[in-house]
C-alpha cells in the first residue's frame, strides 16, 4: 500500500512536470503576428541602402505572404517594424530600446521585440546601414510565412556581430558558368539579395573574360556595370577577378594591360577590391607581377580611393614565393591590401604565418566542384563521379561547414569560387558560418528551407536535403539510404506541387531521381558484367569466339533494356525545367553548355557503369590474334581481372567499392581521370588512380609464394615494408602490367605493407604523372 502511494505520487508529479513542460513549450513557441505591420525607417540610414532595405522587406514579405507593408512616419498601428542605427537617440520621438546599444564592430545588429497590449514593435537596429540590412535578413530568414500570415517567434530576437569581415561569392557572368550566363539583370539582383539575406557582404565578378555565350541576354560590360550598381545599392563590397594572361616582362604588353585596368576603373560605377591571381591562369614571375600591381593600384586610387588590390600566390614556385615575401618585408607597400589563398596556393596556415599582420588574408574556397578540385567530395562512389561529374547539384551542408571551420581561423574570411546555381545551399552554409561558427549545418539548412520554400521544420525537408548529402557517402551498393531518401522526396514532390516552379526545389528533386537512377543502373550493369565473366570462363570449352559473342551480348543488355525508364524520364523533365527556370545547362547538345565538365549531367546519365565499351574494344583486338591459345589467355586475364585465384587479392585503387586494403585517400581529386570529354572507353578502373598509394595486406600464408601485379601508367617505384623491390615485368603503358615477385621474408608475419616512391616528374604536367590504377597480390602455385 505504501509502495502504491509513493508510485502514485510520482505519477502525479510526472504528469504535473509534463503539463508544465507543455505550457513552457507552447509559451516558447508563441509567435507574434506581424501581418499588419508597417515600416518606420530612420532618416540617418544613408541612401541608396535605406531604400534598398525597404524594398527588400516589402517585396520579400509580399512574395511569401501576399502582404505589402507600407511606410509610415508615425507610431500608430498594431505592429511596427522600426529600422534605425544604434547611433540614433530616438526614432520619430521614441527612444531606442536599451538593448539597441551595439559594439562598434561593423555590420553588427540587434533584432528587438517590444510588446504592449495594443502594439508590437520589432526593432531592426544596425551599427551601420549594412547592419540594418542583415537585421532585415535575420527577420526574413527566421519568420514563418503561412498563407496571409507573417509570424515571428520572439525567441529569435538577437544581438549579433560577424566573426569574419569578408563573406562573399564569385558570380562570374561568363560563358563557362553553367547558369549565370543565362540570367537577366533581375535574376542577378534577386540572387545577390538572397545571398545578402543569408549574410553575404561581397560579390565578385570577372569583367575581362570576353568569350561569347549564346545564352547572354545583355553584354558582359552592361551586366558587370549592373552588378556593380546592385552592390552599391545594397551596401555590399564589389570585387573583380582580373587574371593577367600576357607576358608582363614585355613593356608594351605591360602598359597595355595597365591601360585596360585603368579604362575599366573609370567606367565602373562602384568598386571595392581588385584581385589579380598570380597564376591559374597566368605565368608571370612576381618581379613583374608586383610592379604591375603597384601600377594598377595607382590607377585604382584615382577612380575609387577606398578600393584595395589583392594578389594570390597560385602556381608560384618556392623561389617565387620567397621573392614575394622578401619584397613585403623590405618594402612594406601600403598599396597592397592583402593575399588570397586558392587552388595551387601554399597552405592557408603557412600564408597567414608568413604574411605580415598589416595585410589581410582571404580564402578563395572552391564550393562548386566535386572532383578535380580543391575540396573534392570524399568517399564518392565512382559511378557518381562518372555520371554527375564535376559540377552537379551538390548540397553538402555538413562537409562545407566542416571545411569552413577548418580553415577560417587562418583568414579574414572568404570569397568562394562558384560557377553556377547548383551550389546554392553551399553558399548559404558558408555565408552563415562566416557570420558565426556557432551556427550549425542543420540549423542553416532549416533556415534555407523556411525562407525559400515556406515550409516549417515539421515536414522535415531539411532532413531530406541532408539525406542527399548522405547519398554520396561511400559505396553505392552499401548505401540503403539512397532509396529511403528518394522515397521521401517523392512524397514531398506530391505534397508540394506548387513548389515545382521553384528552381531550388527542382534541383533537389533532380538529385534525388539522379542518385537513385545511378544506383539502380550500377547494381544492374555490374551484375551483367559478372554474368559476362562467367561466360568468358567457359571459353576453353565453347571456344573463344563463341565466348566473346555471348559475353558481349550479355554485358550490352544494358543498352537494350533500361532498368528504370520512369526515373530516366523524370531526370530529363527536371533538366528541361531547370534550363527554363534558372538557365541550368545540363547538356552541351541540348542546352548549349560551354563544355561537358560544366554541369552536363544529362549528357552522362547513361554513361556505362560496367566495362562494356572496354570489353568490346578488347574483343576486337583479341579476334585479330593468330592462335586460339593467345585468345584464351587474353580472355582469362579479362575474366578474372577483379576476381583473381583463391588466396589472391585485388584492389581498384580509388574506387571506394573495391579498395578495402588501400589506406590512402587522394584529397586533390586528381584520382578521377577526364579523357575524351568524359566519354572514355577505357576500363573503369583505369579511370581511377592514385600517384603513391599505400596498401596493407594481412592474413597471408607464410609458406606461400606471392607476386604483386600493377596496372597504371608510367613508373611504379615499389617498396615492401620500406624496401625497394625490383620488377620482372615493367610496362609503362595504361592497362599493361608490371610484376614484382615478393620474397617470403617480407610476409613471415602474415602481413605486407606496400608503398611507392615519387619519381622525378616535376617537368611534367600533373596529368602526365605516373599513376597506379589496379593492384593485385597474386598467390602463385
Amino acid at each position: 500500500m505504501y509502495r502504491y502511494k509513493i508510485r502514485n505520487k510520482w505519477n502525479i508529479a510526472l504528469r504535473i512536470c509534463l503539463f508544465l513542460l507543455c505550457i513552457s513549450s507552447s509559451l516558447h513557441a508563441r509567435e507574434i503576428d506581424l501581418s499588419g505591420s508597417r515600416l518606420l525607417v530612420s532618416n540617418s540610414i544613408q541612401s541608396p541602402v535605406k531604400e534598398t532595405i525597404i524594398r527588400v522587406l516589402q517585396e520579400e514579405i509580399d512574395k511569401r505572404a501576399g502582404i505589402y507593408p507600407d511606410i509610415t512616419d508615425t507610431w500608430e498601428g498594431t505592429s511596427i517594424i522600426a529600422l534605425a542605427l544604434s547611433s540614433d537617440d530616438s526614432l520619430n520621438g521614441r527612444a531606442l530600446p536599451e538593448k539597441a546599444k551595439l559594439s562598434l564592430k561593423a555590420e553588427s545588429f540587434s533584432v528587438i521585440v517590444e510588446e504592449a497590449p495594443s502594439q508590437t514593435i520589432i526593432w531592426l537596429v544596425g551599427v551601420d546601414a549594412r547592419g540594418v540590412l542583415f537585421a532585415a535578413g535575420h527577420l526574413l530568414r527566421t519568420s514563418l510565412f503561412a498563407g496571409k500570415q507573417f509570424l515571428f517567434d520572439p525567441s529569435n530576437a538577437i544581438k549579433s556581430e560577424p566573426e569574419y569581415p569578408i563573406r562573399g561569392h564569385q558570380l562570374g557572368y561568363r560563358d563557362t558558368a553553367n547558369s549565370y550566363d543565362a540570367w537577366s539583370k533581375e535574376q542577378y539582383e534577386q540572387y545577390i539579395r538572397e545571398l545578402a539575406i543569408f549574410g553575404t557582404n561581397c560579390i565578385e565578378t570577372i569583367p575581362f573574360d570576353n568569350t561569347p555565350s549564346p545564352h547572354m541576354k545583355v553584354s558582359k560590360e552592361e551586366m558587370n556595370r549592373h552588378i556593380s550598381t546592385v552592390c552599391k545599392n545594397y551596401g555590399l563590397d564589389y570585387w573583380v577577378w582580373t587574371p593577367v594572361n600576357v607576358d608582363l616582362s614585355d613593356e608594351s604588353l605591360f602598359q597595355a594591360e595597365v591601360k585596360k585596368h585603368s579604362d575599366y576603373y573609370r567606367r565602373c560605377p562602384y568598386l571595392s577590391h581588385v584581385f589579380v591571381p598570380g597564376g591559374d591562369p597566368g605565368d608571370n614571375h612576381p618581379r613583374y607581377v608586383i610592379p604591375f600591381l603597384k601600377a594598377i593600384a595607382g590607377e585604382l586610387k584615382k577612380q575609387h580611393p577606398q578600393a584595395g588590390v589583392w594578389i594570390s600566390l597560385q602556381g608560384f614556385s618556392d623561389e617565387q614565393i620567397d621573392y614575394f615575401y622578401h619584397y613585403l618585408e623590405t618594402e612594406s607597400p601600403d598599396w597592397l591590401r592583402g593575399v588570397v589563398s586558392g587552388p595551387g596556393s601554399p597552405p592557408l596556415s603557412d600564408t597567414r604565418y608568413r604574411l605580415p599582420q598589416k595585410y589581410m588574408h582571404r580564402h578563395y574556397a572552391d564550393i562548386t566542384h566535386t572532383i578535380r578540385c580543391l575540396y573534392p567530395t570524399l568517399r564518392w562512389d565512382q559511378a557518381f563521379a562518372l555520371t554527375l561529374g564535376r559540377e552537379p547539384v551538390n548540397p553538402q551542408p555538413f562537409y562545407y561547414a566542416v571545411l569552413h571551420d577548418r580553415y577560417a581561423p587562418f583568414t579574414d574570411g572568404f570569397l568562394a569560387y562558384s560557377d553556377g546555381a547548383h551550389d546554392d545551399l553551399n553558399k548559404c552554409i558558408w555565408s552563415r558560418k562566416g557570420w558565426s561558427k556557432k551556427e550549425d549545418a542543420v540549423g542553416i539548412t532549416e533556415q534555407y528551407v523556411r525562407f525559400f520554400f515556406g515550409i516549417n521544420s515539421g515536414d522535415r525537408v531539411a532532413d531530406a536535403i541532408l539525406g542527399l548529402e548522405r547519398n554520396w557517402d561511400g559505396p553505392i551498393e552499401a548505401n540503403g539510404g539512397i532509396e529511403m531518401t528518394f522515397s521521401r522526396w517523392q512524397q514531398l514532390e506530391q505534397a508540394y506541387p506548387r513548389s515545382q516552379e521553384d528552381w531550388r526545389w527542382q534541383m533537389l528533386l533532380l538529385r534525388a531521381y539522379y542518385d537513385t537512377y545511378v544506383k539502380r543502373r550500377k547494381l544492374y550493369e555490374q551484375a551483367l558484367e559478372r554474368g559476362a565473366n562467367d561466360l568468358l570462363a567457359q571459353a576453353p570449352e565453347i571456344g573463344s569466339e563463341e565466348a566473346m559473342k555471348l559475353a558481349l551480348k550479355k554485358i550490352t543488355e544494358a543498352d537494350r533494356i533500361n532498368i528504370a525508364p520512369q526515373l530516366r524520364t523524370k531526370i530529363e523533365d527536371y533538366c528541361e525545367a531547370l534550363y527554363h527556370s534558372v538557365g541550368l545547362q545540363t547538356s552541351v547538345g541540348k542546352y548549349r553548355a560551354s563544355g561537358p565538365e560544366r554541369g552536363c549531367v544529362l549528357d552522362f546519365v547513361d554513361y556505362p557503369l560496367n566495362n562494356r565499351w572496354w570489353l568490346a574494344d578488347q574483343f576486337e583486338k583479341i579476334t585479330r590474334m593468330k592462335t586460339e591459345a593467345e585468345k584464351l589467355a587474353a580472355l582469362a586475364v579479362i575474366g578474372t581481372w577483379e576476381n583473381p585465384p583463391k588466396g589472391s587479392y585485388y584492389d581498384n585503387i580509388s574506387n571506394i567499392s573495391q579498395s578495402p586494403r588501400v589506406t590512402t585517400t587522394v584529397y586533390d581529386a586528381t584520382d578521377v581521370a577526364w579523357w575524351d570529354g568524359g566519354k572514355s572507353r577505357k576500363r573503369l578502373s583505369t579511370q581511377l588512380f592514385q600517384n603513391f598509394p599505400r596498401i596493407v595486406y594481412e592474413d597471408l600464408d607464410p609458406k606461400g609464394r606471392y607476386l604483386i601485379r600493377i596496372a597504371g601508367y608510367g613508373d611504379a617505384l615499389l617498396r615492401i615494408d620500406g624496401e625497394r623491390i625490383s620488377p620482372t615485368l615493367y610496362s609503362k603503358e595504361l592497362e599493361e602490367f608490371k610484376e614484382f615477385p615478393i620474397d617470403r621474408r617480407f610476409f613471415q608475419d602474415g602481413k605486407l605493407e606496400v608503398s611507392f616512391d615519387e619519381p622525378e616528374e616535376s617537368h611534367l604536367n600533373w596529368r602526365q604523372h605516373s599513376k597506379i590504377c589496379d593492384i593485385w597480390l597474386i598467390k602463385r602455385n
